[in-house]
């Protein structure tokens, strides 16, 4: 497994979001999808990795957006049969390093309920329940964690 530093707007990683993007269409309503065009934010502010197998093949993506403030995890997704062998947790300890480098001593994120596989790796992660933050609106599928680095 290889977690490297890439751009979000190549073929891999625009697949590896599309079915993040579908599978969180199954879980939440549209108004509780949060999502994030990355190609959208400065490219100086995203720190996006892709996790490939073996052969190459992308099968996990991972980014932090960095403000003045905090950075906000988003867009973490790893393929169904790639789950439960450490992809998400190497995919994680890789984007807090890179945050860290780059000064950023909080990171932040959101997710949902309907996902307790993210919400315990994200808990055996030092992540704690916090505030709503950033533009984000009172939902009652949004979970709110953080981390100081």
């Amino acid at each position: 497994m290889r977690i490297s530093f890439e751009s979000p707007d190549q073929a891999d990683a625009i697949a590896l979001v599309a079915e993040l993007d579908a599978y969180q269409s199954a879980l939440y309503p549209p108004e509780s999808h949060h999502a994030l065009d990355l190609t959208s934010v400065d490219a100086d502010r995203v720190l996006f990795v892709l996790a490939r197998d073996d052969v190459g093949q992308a099968v996990g993506c991972g980014t932090v957006v960095l403000s003045p403030e905090y950075g906000e995890l988003k867009r973490m997704y790893v393929r169904p049969g790639q789950r439960g062998l450490g992809v998400a947790k190497k995919i994680l300890q890789t984007l807090e390093a890179a945050a860290a480098q780059s000064a950023c001593q909080l990171l932040k994120l959101e997710t949902g309920p309907s996902q307790p596989q993210a919400l315990g790796l994200y808990a055996r992660c030092g992540y704690q329940a916090c505030e709503r933050f950033g533009t984000y609106t009172d939902d009652p599928l949004s979970v709110f964690m953080q981390k100081v680095l």
